[in-house]
C-alpha cells in the first residue's frame, strides 16, 4: 500500500487577511481602515469590519490535509497587530507554529515572503521526504519558491483569494484554489449603508439560528473535500473517515454515542448517505447538501 502523502503548509498569514478584507469589504480597504484598526481595533465600528472579514483557519488547514499528513504548518506575521492577535487561538488549536516577523517601517512590508522561501527551501532539504508544499498566499513573489519546489520533485498546491491572485502565482503551482471556494468559505452579503438605520429602513435584527453541530459540520466538509479530490459521488466510506482523522485528530466515533462510524454517519443523514450493498461501502452527500 502506498504511504501517506506528507505535506508542509505555509501561510503568508498578513496576506490573505489583508486579501480577505479587500473581498469582503471592497478593493483597497484596508489600507483605507488600517490606521484606525492599528490606533482602536476594537471600536465597534472597526471590530465589525474585521469580524465581517474573518478568515476561516480551520477551512484551510482542512483543505491542506485533504491532500495528506500535515508534517508542519507556519504561519507568518506581526503577531502583535491587532487584526493578526485575534486568530493565535484558533491557529494555536490547530497545532499552527507562528512565526514573528515585525515591519522595518510602519507601513513597510514585513518580510514573510523571504522567511517564508527561505524556511520552506531549507524544510525540503531537511525532510526529504515531504511530498506536497501549500503555499497560501496571492503575491507574485512566491513565484521562485514554487517553480523551485517543483523542481526538487514537490507537488505545490497555492491557495488564495480571488481577485489579490498574481496569475503568475497560480500558473507556477501544480494545483491552485481559491480560498473563496474552499468549503464552508462564504462571501458575505454586502454591507448596508450607514445611513439605513437612521432613515429607518434598516432590516430587523434576524432571529438567532440554532447552533450547528460541530462533529455534522466537521463530516460535510471532509466529503466535500474527498469528492474534489476523487471527483467522483459515492467514495470510500474508509478514506472519508482517515481524512476526517487528519483533520481533527481528536475526532473518534464512540465519544459521541456511536459503534462504529457508519453508524456515525448514519445519524447525520441530512448531511450524508450510505451505500452498503457491496463489501465496500461507500458514502457520498445527501442529495441538497453536493
Amino acid at each position: 500500500m502506498a504511504e501517506t502523502p506528507r505535506v508542509a503548509v505555509y501561510l503568508d498569514f498578513d496576506n490573505i487577511v489583508m486579501s480577505w478584507y479587500d473581498r469582503v469589504h471592497g478593493r483597497n480597504s484596508y489600507a483605507r481602515d488600517r490606521q484606525k484598526i492599528v490606533e482602536n481595533a476594537s471600536e465597534p465600528e472597526v471590530a465589525a469590519r474585521l469580524a465581517a472579514a474573518m478568515i476561516d483557519v480551520g477551512a484551510i488547514i482542512d483543505y491542506a490535509a485533504s491532500f495528506g499528513t500535515l508534517v508542519l504548518t507556519r504561519a507568518y506575521a506581526d503577531w502583535s497587530s491587532p487584526v493578526n492577535a485575534i486568530y493565535r487561538s484558533q491557529l494555536v488549536a490547530r497545532a499552527v507554529d507562528l512565526v514573528q516577523l515585525f515591519p522595518a517601517a510602519a507601513y513597510a512590508k514585513n518580510g514573510a515572503d523571504i522567511r517564508l522561501a527561505v524556511d520552506a527551501v531549507e524544510d525540503m532539504f531537511r525532510l526529504p521526504d515531504l511530498t506536497h508544499v501549500v503555499i497560501v498566499a496571492g503575491d507574485s513573489d512566491y513565484v521562485p519558491l514554487a517553480q523551485r519546489c517543483k523542481r526538487l520533485g514537490r507537488v505545490v498546491v497555492g491557495v488564495g483569494v480571488a481577485g489579490s491572485t498574481a496569475k503568475s502565482l497560480a500558473a507556477a503551482c501544480d494545483q491552485f484554489d481559491s480560498y473563496d471556494s474552499l468549503p464552508g468559505i462564504t462571501l458575505p452579503e454586502p454591507e448596508k449603508k450607514a445611513d439605513a438605520a437612521a432613515s429607518g429602513t434598516a432590516p430587523r435584527a434576524r432571529r438567532r439560528k440554532p447552533e450547528a453541530d460541530p462533529s455534522a459540520e466537521l463530516l460535510e466538509r471532509a466529503l466535500k473535500l474527498e469528492q474534489v479530490r476523487t471527483d467522483e459521488e459515492w467514495m470510500h466510506l474508509s478514506a472519508v473517515k482517515n481524512l476526517l482523522k487528519r483533520m481533527d485528530p481528536s475526532f473518534t466515533e464512540k465519544s459521541l454515542g456511536h459503534r462504529s462510524f457508519s453508524d456515525f454517519v448514519k445519524a447525520h443523514s441530512a448531511v450524508a448517505e450510505l451505500d452498503e450493498s457491496t463489501n465496500i461501502v461507500r458514502v457520498r452527500l445527501a442529495p441538497g447538501r453536493a
